[in-house]
């Protein structure tokens, strides 16, 4: 996918930026186009060939209609946790995370959010919990052009109302 200079976007795993633009890079031997993204959430600069945008998972921000389908996934009270062991759950929720795509992102939060409930989550597991919650909050505020604090508090009631309904199945811990 093609972007322009101003275009907001998101670059998986790292969140919301904004293509500030597009310059000619010299890498091995040649001249390539690259975007200079600056991420909003601590203002560095990345460089992403245009080339590699797909390969890396550039994608434009998640559509306004699509937002609804986010919360539908934080909300849902089918939790399938996965291995019970943290490392199978991390390495699972890491795959999700890279996929960069916002509803993934919610089903680990979703999922992180239960095993909190139930016992301590590893540091691992606390940092991808963390990422997760930023990504998601990061990315609504933008799209639905409201503040982080605000999207925050309704992430959490979505999380709530889930962890009200049901209890997930998924193997248990002995």
């Amino acid at each position: 996918m093609a972007f322009k200079v101003g275009d907001k976007i998101v670059y998986p795993n790292h969140g919301v930026g904004v293509i500030e633009t597009i310059q000619e890079s010299l890498a091995e031997g040649s001249t390539n186009p690259c975007y200079q993204v600056r991420l909003i959430g601590n203002n560095s600069r990345v460089m992403v060939p245009v080339g590699n945008s797909d390969r890396i998972g550039l994608r434009p921000l998640t559509r306004r209609q699509e937002v609804g389908g986010v919360f539908r996934v934080l909300e849902d009270v089918v939790v399938i946790v996965g291995s019970s062991d943290w490392k199978g759950r991390y390495k699972q929720n890491l795959d999700k995370m890279r996929s960069g795509r916002l509803t993934d992102i919610a089903d680990v939060l979703k999922n992180l959010s239960w095993v909190q409930k139930q016992k301590a989550l590893s540091f691992r597991e606390k940092k991808m919990y963390e990422r997760a919650r930023y990504l998601i909050v990061s990315e609504i505020a933008q799209v639905n052009g409201l503040s982080e604090p605000e999207v925050e508090r309704e992430v959490e009631k979505a999380l709530e109302r889930s962890m009200a309904r049901k209890r997930p199945s998924g193997p248990k811990d002995h």
